[in-house]
């Protein structure tokens, strides 16, 4: 029995002199732990100053209603729960039940709001018995931030997000520099395995991150957003994208992506704008087009005979929407009604032989390889070359009215853009500036991806036939006599794969006459363009529409008109007399051009009487003509010497 005393006695001395400390610090570690309060990132912030993205403070409310003294409960619970119920809604005997029980039960953690902002919950701190404290109250508030786009669901894609669902957009690609320093807080452990704040201070403060000023105008946004999403209901299309850019810049001023639910809504699924690369069409044409003008092998006088709208090259048909085709007209007049024919007789004749050197164009104007975004997930584009195992016969003839490549609504625009921005090509971007603490850290400059895309030359007489598809074109629909805008059209048939379908049975593997891609890029004004601008919109309803001049030319056309009456551009007047005297000074210095470089007579026998006598006034002659239908006759004969201001008389039939 002695022997066992001392046993108890020396263990009790070891458990309390020897090991205290270890079990002091163990006891500590079970019941107080320090937590992380989370830093809030840094905000996004649209060129004019508007949040694009801010992280908002939210707050749970719980109750210690042990730590409350009852003759202080008992006084003021009924005036905590008047105040409750004004705040969040519920009847005053909803939360006097709530407290008389949590206190009979001796809740020390009672749940009295959650997802509360922060200035309800400054307001909250001071109900009755709350604004005792921690301690005195039993008031207890646990913190955390969410993520809020102020502006909603507009552009979400593009600003991004770096959460669970991964890195995309903006906020994606800047993440490490947005994220500030985290916060610590003492919190102890009660009953239940739960945890309170052991005082209203914390240890450590937490620091915001740095913030990201973006390209995009608020303004146009919402313009373009708008105007996308109308046009997609109408249609019933599948998804559709809008992008606006400044010309001189390369600032990307709004950029919408839209793709429908199975209820028919719609909102941004995917960076469609910069992830989807697909066939682009006729809008490609302008590529091949320039290449032929800038090596000189055709002007925009050459005529084309683009017979009666059928061809075929290796015995594959290339046909025009126009039934009977167009007959001999124009290279510009090929453009200017997208002529399929007519842009592949071109590119046939003067690059069969050579397929290489078109590529090599093609390569110049960016179309080979990824523009290279700070944001993730660009498309691949693709451009067969003729060095290539896959290169084949009619690859070359294809690729110039836009099938068999594939490019991003980005990489078209950014082409585009280069012709409005007198031929110096910049590269799309979407943020402006970093900023630490309101000081600005990194400016992110214009970038020129190429300097010189094609000569003035060829430059000036594209932008004309551009302003034509809109005057006198393919996208005549949206014409306006307030304002000045070029483009061009583009419809394309989508590819259907080559798959298994649930049966296991082969399907696919031809274009189809169902989905087509509707699209329209351009620039505005004519003149001295401002702003550049790509719609493309996938699968409309093909018994609605499909065509680019009437699914994605109004989308176009919505958001020039107005970003005209709502954003100053330099001077540019809606008055008719201006803006036709603006075009008409265009055209005669697109004539003087002409004149320098056609110096015979062209043969325009079989040709449409309009596009004869467009063709020949073009080149300095006068024309008088009579009947109706096609040239059966012209005085002056082909090949003769041209001399400007003789009259030559058409006769049609």
């Amino acid at each position: 029995m002695t022997l066992f005393l001392f046993a108890v006695i020396f263990r009790v001395i070891n458990i309390q002199y020897v090991q205290g400390e270890k079990y002091k610090k163990l006891s500590t570690e079970l019941t107080i732990r320090q937590d992380t309060i989370r830093a809030n990132k840094g905000n996004v912030y649209a060129v004019d100053g508007n949040l694009l993205a801010t992280s908002m403070s939210k707050f749970t409310i719980r109750m210690d209603v042990v730590a409350v003294d009852g003759n202080i409960f008992e006084k003021n619970f009924v005036g905590l729960s008047a105040e409750l119920s004004k705040m969040f809604g519920k009847p005053v005997a909803h939360y006097q039940n709530k407290l008389r029980t949590a206190k009979k039960n001796g809740n020390r953690y009672l749940l009295i709001a959650r997802n509360v902002g922060y200035s309800d919950y400054l307001k909250v701190k001071e109900f009755p018995i709350f604004n005792l404290g921690v301690y005195g109250g039993g008031f207890i508030a646990e913190h955390k931030t969410v993520r809020a786009h102020p502006i909603g669901k507009i552009a979400e894609r593009t600003i991004g997000y770096d959460d669970f669902r991964g890195g995309a957009g903006i906020e994606g690609a800047f993440a490490d520099f947005m994220q500030g320093e985290n916060g610590l807080r003492w919190k102890q452990k009660f009953a239940k395995n739960q945890w309170k704040p052991i005082s209203d201070v914390n240890e450590k403060e937490p620091i915001d991150g740095h913030d990201i000023i973006t390209t995009i105008d608020v303004n146009i946004q919402d313009i373009t957003h708008h105007a996308l999403l109308s046009q997609l209901e109408f249609y019933e299309a599948d998804h559709g994208c809008a992008v606006v850019m400044e010309t001189a810049t390369g600032e990307i001023r709004a950029i919408s992506n839209l793709g429908k639910t199975s209820d028919g809504k719609y909102f941004e699924k995917r960076n469609y704008a910069v992830w989807e690369s697909h066939e682009p069409g006729s809008t490609f044409k302008l590529a091949s087009l320039m290449a032929a003008l800038d090596d000189k092998v055709i002007d925009t006088s050459t005529v084309v005979d683009t017979e009666k709208g059928i061809i075929y090259v290796n015995n594959r048909k290339v046909e025009d929407s126009h039934r009977g085709g167009y007959g001999k007209i124009s290279a510009a007049r090929v453009f200017e009604v997208s002529s399929n024919v007519g842009i592949v007789k071109i590119i046939k004749e003067h690059y069969d032989d050579n397929p290489q050197k078109f590529y090599d164009k093609i390569e110049k104007y960016g179309f080979t390889k990824p523009i290279g975004f700070q944001i993730k997930g660009e498309g691949i584009p693709y451009v067969p070359n003729p060095k290539d195992k896959n290169w084949s016969k009619i690859s070359l003839e294809w690729m110039s009215w836009g099938y068999g490549i594939s490019v991003t609504p980005m990489q078209t625009l950014m082409f585009y853009n280069a012709v409005a921005n007198n031929g110096v090509m910049v590269k799309p971007r979407f943020v402006k500036e970093l900023r630490r603490h309101d000081k600005t850290e990194k400016i992110f400059e214009t970038e020129i991806v190429n300097p010189k895309i094609a000569s003035d030359e060829t430059i000036k007489k594209l932008r004309k036939v551009m302003e034509n598809v809109v005057t006198k074109g393919t996208a005549t629909n949206i014409y306006s006599p307030n304002f000045s805008m070029a483009g061009k059209t583009g419809t394309a048939k989508k590819y259907m794969p080559r798959i298994k379908n649930e049966k296991g049975e082969w399907e696919g593997g031809y274009y189809s006459t169902k989905n087509y891609v509707a699209s329209f890029v351009g620039f505005f004004p004519a003149d001295k363009p401002k702003y550049s601008c790509i719609v493309v919109v996938h699968n409309p309803n093909k018994d609605t529409g499909y065509y680019g001049a009437s699914v994605a030319g109004p989308i176009f056309k919505d958001i020039a008109q107005k970003i005209y009456t709502t954003t100053p551009i330099d001077n540019q007047s809606v008055e008719d007399k201006v803006a036709f005297a603006s075009i008409d000074n265009q055209y005669k210095e697109y004539n003087k051009a002409i004149v320098k470089t056609y110096t015979n007579v062209p043969n325009v026998e079989g040709m449409s009487g309009m596009d004869a006598v467009s063709l020949l006034e073009n080149i300095g002659l006068k024309v008088k003509f009579s009947g109706v239908g096609k040239v059966n006759y012209q005085s002056i004969k082909k090949g003769e010497k041209l001399v400007k201001g003789t009259t030559i008389i058409l006769k049609l039939s």
